[in-house]
């Protein structure tokens, strides 16, 4: 995949950091900075669906950017969600408030796999959407793509919404295995082809966001998910930096970095040290992200200080120890919806001042 304009950012922190160089401050971003903690977000959405808010040019540049005006982070993540690709695809699904993605008709059955469809024009929406978004950031502020891994769409697909369990979805692939992988083939283009597109409009980084490899034991991940994950980041190669984080994944992070990342999200579950320890001893040493608990936010600016500092001591310890390249400062999942917003503004300051 070649992008068709590619910014030159070469005093990036965020950038740096994914290199393994040293960056000219502690780079940060947060997951989930834009969105319901903003009251502009809250403003600028209000009587519009989320999906048709990913779909509208100026709305997705417009929430791109708030938090990057308002908490001065390193990076811009593009406002998108897990199923924006499938509903560009033609899938039904809507995002039902407090809820989440739900699904016209379930995909279960051979056939219903064969009839999915699949994305392969573009989204002239999303790239116009990138374009207004660069004009806006500096050269020392990146902006990260993002696409859902395979198998978080296929557990939305397969159980028709949400899930607290997975249920179907593991009966699914422990049943029928050659339908699960027939699934993942299918999806897997149009992952790849929504990537793609945002790489063209010009994106300088990418995160692929595997929410529920969580619920996954290791050898499963490695079986069924693994496969999919590692084509989809392989199809940037050299062209951007890959970010790769789930939730939960403390015992999948070694196959989670075999997938091909330059940097592996870490969840606030563990030390970096630990993870770092993990994900050297099956894929080499990466570059880190993470892992600030998203509640310490709420706890006022002496305990956000104290866990920054441990945090900065643990990947001083894994970069010493040669276990880890770099370290992208983020939160160890997203930031709350009832998270005030000057206080993630203090969460980034106290990171730069310290990390």
């Amino acid at each position: 995949m070649e992008g068709m304009s590619r910014r030159h950012l070469p005093n990036a922190p965020i950038l740096a950091a994914a290199r393994g160089e040293t960056p000219s401050r502690p780079p940060v971003w947060f997951m989930r900075q834009a969105g319901r903690s903003l009251p502009e977000y809250r403003a600028v959405r209000e009587g519009i669906s989320m999906l048709d808010s990913c779909f509208r040019p100026d709305l997705l540049a417009e929430i791109t950017l708030q938090p990057v005006r308002r908490h001065d982070v390193d990076a811009a993540i593009l406002f998108s969600d897990i199923v924006v690709p499938l509903k560009a695809a033609g899938v039904g699904v809507e995002i039902v408030p407090g809820r989440g993605p739900v699904m016209e008709h379930p995909v279960r059955t051979a056939e219903d796999v064969r009839n999915l469809p699949v994305l392969d024009g573009d989204t002239p929406a999303v790239t116009e959407g990138i374009g207004r978004i660069l004009e806006e950031l500096t050269d020392t502020q990146a902006l990260i793509g993002f696409v859902g891994a395979p198998f978080t769409l296929a557990s939305y697909l397969i159980e028709g919404g949400p899930s607290k369990n997975h249920e179907r979805t593991k009966a699914l692939m422990h049943s029928d295995p050659q339908l699960w992988h027939q699934l993942m083939q299918r999806l897997v283009p149009t992952i790849t082809r929504f990537l793609q597109i945002q790489v063209d409009a010009g994106i300088d980084a990418m995160q692929l966001f595997d929410s529920w490899a969580g619920y996954l034991n290791e050898a499963d991940y490695r079986e069924f998910v693994l496969p999919y994950s590692k084509e989809i980041l392989a199809a940037v190669d050299g062209v951007i930096p890959r970010i790769h984080f789930g939730v939960g994944t403390g015992e999948l992070l070694g196959a989670m970095a075999e997938a091909g990342p330059e940097v592996v999200g870490v969840d606030y579950r563990m030390t970096m040290d630990t993870a770092a320890a993990r994900i050297h001893a099956a894929a080499g040493p990466h570059a880190l992200q993470g892992n600030l608990d998203p509640a310490l936010l709420f706890a006022g600016e002496d305990a956000v200080r104290r866990r920054v500092r441990a945090i900065r001591d643990e990947v001083a310890a894994a970069q010493a120890a040669g276990h880890a390249t770099g370290h992208i400062w983020n939160l160890g999942h997203g930031v709350l919806p009832t998270t005030q917003a000057e206080d993630v503004t203090r969460a980034v300051h106290i990171i730069h001042e310290e990390g």
